[in-house]
């Protein structure tokens, strides 16, 4: 005879019950772009990273409590972007797309308070999510035009209930840290601010009687350390057989020049004929950045052409910065 034992099997599936996982990756640089020297200067601007290093996958945003953490620790050997002179750039980093939440450098950032972990659905669902960071430029940089870097290390230490079972009860924590790198980077442009008044000679009867332009600058504030030069155009309707400049008025034109400084050496837009930064008659030199440099000039209608008959005479010059 054989005796038959029929076991019992049962499990308990625990509704609600989820795991978690978060681990150090790779970082997605941050890359600001090209910025002209200028806005870099005069507006903050802003860039950011989806993925600073923390990916978590899992869990429950609801059972985020006071015991659990997830900290971030930034700290660099530079003090902010370093260009090829040496120049900084200083940012601020921040937790969300906002000013609310700036990250102190050397201080641990805790992305659990505030709701920063909740509104980035981190811990939601099964597909790996990073953690992103913003990054805002602080105004006031003058710097020379160049390629940008800093290398930031993250440090990320979490602690958090990573499997939830009935009743909301803890089954397990995820403790551990590692260590990300993330590469900043900014290119700064060349550029300049230029101030040209117009050139006006006033009214006469005949040419002979036209006073000389005197005493006008232009102005330029271009990028820290840049060497230049300026040219100015031809103008609209310059005569090919002497160069001369012209204005016009109907069909009839009535010829001028604009010449460097206080000679007569004309200021053209080619060769030798454009000015460099260096010849300046104020702050002669590269550019200064937040200072002017200021080239001095005069104009002049020639004399011996015939006085063409009466009318406003217009012309358009264009003013050019090379670097």
């Amino acid at each position: 005879m054989r005796l038959v034992k029929w076991l019992l099997l049962s499990a308990l599936l625990i509704p609600g019950t989820t795991w978690a996982l978060c681990s150090v990756v790779g970082t997605t640089p941050v890359a600001f772009g090209t910025l002209s020297s200028i806005a870099v200067r005069t507006t903050a601007q802003s860039s950011s990273t989806l993925n600073a290093g923390l990916s978590c996958t899992g869990s429950l945003l609801s059972l985020l409590t006071s015991n659990d953490h997830f900290w971030a620790t930034v700290t660099s050997l530079q003090s902010g972007l370093v260009g090829p002179t040496g120049d900084v750039i200083a940012y601020t980093l921040y937790a969300n797309n906002s000013t609310s939440y700036p990250i102190t450098r050397g201080t641990p950032y805790d992305f659990a308070r505030n709701g920063i972990i909740d509104a980035l659905g981190l811990l939601n669902g099964t597909t790996p999510k990073t953690v992103p960071l913003y990054l805002r430029t602080t105004i006031g940089s003058n710097v020379a035009a160049g390629v940008y870097t800093e290398t930031l290390s993250i440090l990320w230490s979490w602690n958090y209930c990573s499997g939830i079972g009935l009743g909301d009860l803890c089954l397990g924590r995820d403790i551990s840290n590692g260590t990300a790198t993330l590469t900043v980077n900014l290119t700064v442009a060349n550029d300049c601010t230029i101030t040209a008044p117009n050139i006006a000679f006033g009214s006469a009867p005949v040419v002979s009687a036209f006073t000389p332009v005197t005493g006008q600058t232009i102005n330029l504030m271009c990028t820290k350390g840049s060497a230049y030069t300026v040219g100015l155009s031809d103008g609209q309707n310059a005569i090919s057989v002497n160069g001369r400049r012209r204005m016009i008025s109907g069909s009839n034109y009535l010829a001028y020049d604009i010449f460097k400084s206080a000679g007569t050496t004309r200021w053209g837009s080619v060769g030798s004929a454009r000015r460099a930064s260096s010849d300046a008659e104020v702050n002669p030199g590269n550019g200064l950045g937040t200072g002017s440099q200021i080239f001095n000039y005069n104009a002049k209608i020639y004399t011996d052409q015939p006085t063409p008959p009466a009318g406003t005479y217009l012309d358009n010059v264009v003013l050019d910065v090379g670097f």
